[in-house]
């Protein structure tokens, strides 16, 4: 045991001379400086933390200039790791070193690609459990939450790992006059992706297992508030094969973004973004007078305050048709009956938002609409759990009698509240998720089947749901934003993840020892070939 008051980095050091298997640990190491302190590590305990790191790219493991960003338990406001900010030169060199390694790595069989993710799925199944315990620790979600979070973005290695299928071309023998013309995909080079701060695990896994498995190398920028699920993940991909330069992580906020968007050197951007401040993933679902009162209530408890509401996919919004009265005491019922509590709570519902700031937010929110003749039906604002009185926690939520011109309309909450509105009929609420320009999904429960498919063809939306909540797309389906709340050409995942990594090279192939059909009906008797790639033309001359 190490004795109290030994300085983190003196103990790093003893450690990594007699430990070869600790030189490559940073010296910033989760929470600790209170293990120190309280005299708690040992050698077996430091081994065990090392998964629990941050790097830059290739090794190195801190920032240049020493510039941290200090991440804090939500229920304590316990330091509980310590980021080192990559500066401007250090994401240059995570560039150099993917452009260096794009070459190598462009070439290597797909099938060896495709193993590396194999194993990679194999060794997220094995360390699930460290996975889900970093993510309730740093970003707040129940234990449950967190495990599914790991597994929403394993199904896209588990995609990821039939790209020999996913990324075939195309091939027409003789298309003119003894030409063969195929087109194949080729990956874009360097790729990069922004993690928001409500998926450390899944969204990191929807971004670089298709571009990196298609060819690319990858820059990787986690959220600066819970980077250790990403950080546990690349480890994870070292471990599983993966050169090194394929896979590089650069750590920052608003200026490595934008050193990132501003970079030539890379091809491709995906980002998946966590609204904090404008609206950018606002859901509805219609409430027919004729639907299934346990059902709906159900779907509209768990699609609205599980995961804290912190989903760009949560159900955010009700519109009750013909009122909501006869729904209201029992719909409040059940948002009291869910558990807040710390995340590593079995019995948890849902856990703390992400900070203080995130929730005077959906407070300042919350009053605002009050304050606009909004009602209040149950209030989660003032909610305190015993032993985490200095948590970000806010209770479920519900506020009747919402419009569309009120604040809490507009902007994307965030958070465990339910909006509650009212519709006369089922075309007045088909016509306010029309309106709105942030709408993602929108769901109807009904037992009628006329009703279901009227909501089906006139919504806007483009995940619709039919008495379940918004739907979210699996691995081998299409992109699934829409309006407002999609910006670009494909989504990043799935089917369309595979066009956002790759371009076409289209080729027309013909040899001159080829015998000439002469002038055959239908045969090309010009010797000018235009093929359009994409935006480009390429001009084919061939001499018979």
């Amino acid at each position: 045991m190490t004795e109290a008051g030994i300085k983190p980095r003196q103990v790093l050091k003893t450690l990594k001379q007699s430990n070869l298997q600790l030189q490559s640990t940073p010296r910033h190491l989760y929470n600790l400086k209170a293990k120190i302190r309280q005299g708690k590590l040992s050698d077996k305990t430091f081994k065990s933390l090392r998964s629990n790191r941050s790097m830059s790219v290739e090794g190195n493991n801190s920032s240049s200039d020493g510039s941290l960003n200090l991440n804090y338990h939500l229920a304590t406001q316990e330091v509980v790791s310590q980021v080192p900010l990559t500066t401007y030169e250090e994401f240059k060199a995570a560039i150099v070193a993917a452009k260096q390694a794009f070459p190598s790595w462009k070439n290597t069989p797909i099938t060896t690609r495709q193993r590396i993710m194999f194993k990679l799925q194999d060794l997220i199944h094995r360390d699930i459990d460290k996975l889900a315990m970093n993510i309730t620790t740093e970003q707040g979600k129940t234990l449950k939450g967190a495990r599914g979070d790991v597994l929403h973005g394993l199904e896209m290695v588990e995609h990821a790992c039939g790209m020999a299928n996913l990324q075939m071309g195309e091939f027409v023998p003789n298309a003119c006059n003894g030409i063969d013309t195929y087109c194949i995909r080729d990956p874009l080079g360097v790729c990069a992706g922004i993690c928001p701060i409500n998926f450390p695990a899944m969204t990191p896994l929807w971004m670089f297992p298709i571009a990196i498995t298609c060819g690319n190398t990858f820059i990787l920028k986690p959220c600066e508030n819970n980077p250790g699920a990403s950080m546990i993940l690349v480890a994870l991909a070292m471990e599983a094969g993966l050169p090194d330069g394929v896979l590089n992580v650069v750590h920052g906020t608003h200026e490595i973004v934008n050193y990132i968007c501003d970079d030539e050197d890379i091809k491709a951007v995906s980002f998946n973004g966590s609204i904090t401040s404008n609206a950018g993933g606002i859901n509805h679902v219609v409430v027919m007078p004729d639907a299934s009162m346990d059902a709906t209530l159900d779907a509209l408890v768990s699609a609205g305050f599980r995961a804290a509401g912190e989903r760009s996919m949560a159900l955010n919004t009700a519109i009750f048709v013909g009122g909501s009265m006869q729904w209201e005491d029992e719909l409040v019922q059940r948002a009291k009956a869910l558990r807040v509590n710390v995340g590593t709570d079995p019995d948890a519902y849902l856990g703390p938002v992400i900070s203080r700031e995130v929730k005077d937010r959906i407070c300042g929110l919350v009053q605002n609409a009050v304050e606009n003749g909004a009602r209040l039906l149950l209030d989660g604002r003032h909610i305190m759990v015993p032993g985490y009185e200095n948590g970000n926690f806010v209770g479920p939520t519900i506020l009747c009698d919402v419009t569309t011109n009120m604040e809490c309309y507009k902007e994307e909450i965030f958070g465990p509240v339910l909006l509650c509105m009212q519709a006369d009929n089922l075309d007045e609420a088909v016509s306010i998720i029309n309106k709105n320009r942030y709408g993602n999904g929108a769901s109807v429960f009904t037992d009628s089947g006329m009703v279901a498919r009227k909501f089906q063809h006139e919504v806007e939306a483009v995940l619709v749901g039919i008495n379940v909540p918004v739907p979210i797309p699996l691995p081998f389906s299409s992109n699934y934003e829409s309006k407002a709340s999609f910006a670009g050409n494909f989504n990043f995942c799935g089917r369309t993840g595979v066009q956002f990594c790759t371009q076409i090279k289209k080729v027309a192939k013909r040899w001159k020892e080829f015998p000439s059909l002469g002038t055959l009906p239908g045969a090309c008797s010009s010797e000018r070939f235009i093929y359009e790639i994409g935006t480009s033309i390429i001009a084919l001359t061939v001499t018979e």
